[in-house]
């Protein structure tokens, strides 16, 4: 019988973090749902307490501000509501030339897919390690594999992501802590949309799109089988690793026809 934890998840009003709030009240955890959209949230949440018969917080917040992540933290705190689980899933990517997209837009990625991910690491961390028990799961991409022109701070940020998660869980070893990185590839979700790359190579013409259901299932079961790297799909392996094995120049080209084109 599964141990009832609570699991934060950001980004949870759709997509990737929706589906992970289900898996995780489906299997018998309580939830807290982060998202800028409070009516959605509230809709997610009574749906998923009908169905599941958990409890489900909502705490509607904007978590490109600077000051979120704290004030998420101690609004937890003073409710007496402990989390086990982190899920750092909200983020966002932006398409086209560096020199063309407004400065405020990129500044709020790194806030958001950057500073932020790392702020809530850092203050759940180490009640995890008090209680010798927790995990976080970051949603990094394949794009962190390599650079990306034409999507530049997106797929910077998710390289950090990656890395930072890496290296969490060597120093995690043996605390009863874990951290995991999740790294899709190109997912159904309104991110495409959100991005403005629907109508890209990538997109539209490559095949790779994976099912949002598909991707969340196989992040959540490895993540509680504790694993420190997951890319669902062959194919995302595939191209992740043998990046490793592609002249760098060419890889950039490559990443860059992707997201170029109508």
């Amino acid at each position: 019988m599964t141990t009832k934890h609570t699991a934060l998840i950001t980004g949870a009003s759709g997509g990737i973090g929706y589906e992970l709030a289900n898996l995780f009240a489906k299997n018998g955890h309580d939830l807290v749902l982060v998202a800028r959209n409070a009516d959605k949230l509230k809709e997610i949440a009574e749906d998923l307490q009908v169905k599941y018969r958990n409890t489900v917080h909502i705490v509607p917040m904007n978590l490109s501000n600077a000051d979120t992540p704290n004030e998420l933290y101690y609004y937890l705190e003073r409710n007496s509501i402990q989390v086990a689980y982190l899920v750092n899933n909200a983020g966002f990517g932006t398409h086209g030339k560096f020199s063309e997209i407004e400065l405020q837009e990129q500044l709020d990625l790194v806030q958001l897919n950057i500073t932020t991910l790392t702020h809530l690491s850092r203050l759940f961390i180490p009640g995890m390690l008090k209680r010798k028990y927790g995990g976080i799961l970051n949603i990094a991409s394949t794009a962190a594999f390599q650079p990306g022109p034409l999507m530049a701070t997106y797929y910077a940020s998710k390289s950090y992501v990656l890395f930072l998660s890496e290296a969490l869980a060597s120093e995690m070893k043996g605390t009863g802590v874990w951290v995991t990185a999740l790294c899709p590839g190109p997912t159904a979700t309104g991110f495409q949309q959100r991005a403005g790359i629907e109508k890209t190579t990538l997109v539209k013409k490559t095949g790779m799109m994976m099912d949002v259901e598909k991707v969340a299932k196989i992040g959540y079961h490895g993540f509680m089988k504790k694993k420190s790297l997951i890319i669902p799909g062959v194919v995302n392996r595939v191209f992740a690793q043998g990046i490793r094995f592609s002249p760098r120049k060419l890889t950039r080209e490559i990443v860059k026809f992707l997201h170029d084109g109508e």
